[in-house]
């Protein structure tokens, strides 16, 4: 088991593999390399969950962590953390209705509702090593 204090370096290193992850979807789908394109985006999605599930239990054992900056970067931080937290509860009817479409093979539709969500999803998975950053090593 990994012990608890390690659990936000964990969550950081898998938002940014969520975020590689999502680069090469979108490099595939556009080269129309289909094959890999579900490769990445079902890799992300598995990156996600664990991530979700690794946030959870730290928060349920941890509490919330005090941002400790102080001057210009409080209110940056803040703006960051609301966007990236408002636009993450965002995210999981996104991904769990264009994985849906996906795997039903309802691709024209799945196309319409991924050109919103693989940028706010790759939006949150950046600004989530922001938030860890800023919080952890600021």
């Amino acid at each position: 088991m990994i012990p608890y204090r390690l659990l936000p370096h964990l969550n950081a290193a898998l938002n940014a593999t969520s975020a590689v992850l999502l680069v090469g979807g979108y490099l595939s789908i556009r080269s129309r390399r289909v094959p890999w394109h579900r490769r990445f985006m079902l890799g992300t999605v598995a990156t996600s969950l664990l991530f979700l599930i690794s946030y959870l239990v730290y928060h349920f054992e941890v509490g919330s962590v005090r941002f400790r900056g102080e001057g210009w970067i409080r209110p940056v931080y803040f703006a960051i953390l609301i966007s990236h937290t408002t636009l993450a509860l965002a995210l999981v009817p996104l991904v769990t209705i264009t994985l849906r479409r996906a795997l039903r093979g309802k691709f024209e539709r799945h196309r319409r509702i991924a050109r919103f969500t693989l940028p706010i999803w790759f939006y949150v998975s950046v600004t989530g090593v922001v938030v860890y950053v800023l919080l952890y090593h600021y």
